[in-house]
């Protein structure tokens, strides 16, 4: 069988996609992971064939010098499912995101994209859930089409929700801007949009099911499988540590790519200093670089893999990114989630804190002496830790990336 991965031109993204990647590799199915060409390297680095369509977008240097754009409500698709919001503000959500967010990822790939499904000729297309490029090209050559979930499927939940209180609207009102732009981009490839091209025939969700949003699309459990890229498992991670150890870390798409971070680091850093923990700040080196001096229990390193820390942590201090999130919560480690407005950030922080295993603060809110009480709460109050494992041997319980392929096997045979 032939498999493309359509993904989108972030890092944090293409990570989900590698572990299901290389189960269909050791499978013995042929994988091409389609993406724009700037992460060929990241591609190549975990092993796997790098297909580079088109060019390279310029979202993340405008989103660098219009930081509050990520704060701004049409970035937070939280709070979009049934009785939470009316139709004209769904449409109004579409008509900023269809052309300043979905279209500048996916128009300069999609021609390309395109030309490789019809060459190439997969039989199952994976794409990451707004990679609407990879959607079209799926159709365009006949293949099945899964999305693979980076977040809780609020994107999924918010067209349902969409498509729903439109059939209220009279006919000659309704309004679609992301149909009308897969119809206008798609129809050099005589394709239309309908809703099974924007959902596609499966959806690989990786969430424990208790964390989900509602669905009656197609799911298919898949557990998480943490993957962060070059690891190594350096001699004090093997060391018991001499007291409780908390992460704090603010990931690496707000650094690298969008100018900064949210929250104040350094002040939540000596703010942890009191407490009787040792504080383990897994940070890029540019963040490192803008540190003062840091309390005796606290040290700031670079390069680390949470995949190699995070079994060594009683707590985790993050940004609220995918990774942090998920790789805390297989390892059963009780979360304090900083979040943005961004996409699905702040639904999974809220039914984290829901579960019992964790607690979100919205970063505009957040203070080090907040920070502080919080962290300690995680650390002294049992019920946290004993959620923290139910979500993780809930994880566990779900199929590895290895049983998911033999499952898609199965369900492509039959398509």
């Amino acid at each position: 069988m032939r498999v493309l991965f359509a993904g989108l031109s972030e890092k944090s993204h293409l990570y989900t996609m590698v572990p299901l990647a290389w189960a269909f590799v050791t499978a013995g199915h042929d994988v091409l992971m389609a993406n724009s060409p700037s992460l060929t390297p990241v591609v190549t680095g975990a092993g796997l064939v790098a297909a580079p369509v088109g060019t390279d977008h310029a979202l993340h240097q405008d989103m660098a010098g219009a930081r509050d754009s990520q704060d701004a409500d049409v970035a937070n698709w939280s709070h979009l499912g049934r009785g939470q919001v009316d139709w004209a503000a769904l449409r109004e959500r579409y008509e900023i995101s269809v052309p300043w967010g979905f279209a500048r990822y996916n128009d300069p790939v999609l021609d390309d994209m395109v030309a490789l499904a019809r060459d190439w000729r997969p039989d199952l297309v994976i794409r990451d859930p707004i990679a609407y490029a990879g959607a079209v090209a799926a159709r365009a050559c006949g293949a099945a089409h899964a999305r693979l979930l980076w977040c809780a499927d609020v994107y999924g939940q918010a067209r349902r929700t969409f498509v729903e209180l439109a059939r209220d609207v009279p006919e000659t009102e309704r309004v679609d801007p992301l149909a009308e732009w897969i119809d206008e981009r798609s129809r050099a490839y005589g394709l239309s949009c309908d809703e099974e091209l924007l959902n596609g025939q499966f959806t690989i969700d990786t969430l424990p099911p208790s964390l989900r949003l509602p669905s009656e699309l197609h799911q298919l459990s898949m557990r998480y499988v943490p993957y962060n890229g070059a690891a190594v498992q350096w001699d004090w991670l093997r060391e018991e540590p001499k007291s409780p150890r908390v992460c704090v870390t603010l990931g690496r798409t707000n650094t690298e790519a969008y100018g900064g971070d949210y929250v104040p680091l350094d002040d939540i850093l000596r703010a942890l200093g009191a407490l009787d923990v040792d504080v383990v700040a897994a940070l890029m080196p540019e963040q490192a670089e803008q540190l003062g001096d840091l309390p005796s229990n606290v040290r700031a390193v670079s390069g680390i893999a949470l995949n190699t820390l995070l079994p060594s942590c009683d707590a985790i201090v993050h940004h609220g990114g995918w990774g942090s999130f998920s790789t805390a919560l297989v390892n059963g480690v009780p979360q304090l989630a900083l979040s943005t407005n961004v996409a699905d950030q702040e639904t999974r922080g809220r039914t984290l804190a829901q579960a019992g295993a964790g607690l979100f603060v919205h970063h505009s809110d957040v203070d080090a002496g907040q920070v502080l009480v919080h962290t300690r709460r995680l650390l002294e109050e049992p019920a946290f830790a004993a959620a923290a494992r139910r979500l993780r041997d809930e994880s566990a319980a779900m199929p590895s990336p290895h049983a998911l392929v033999t499952q898609l096997e199965g369900l492509v045979a039959d398509r």
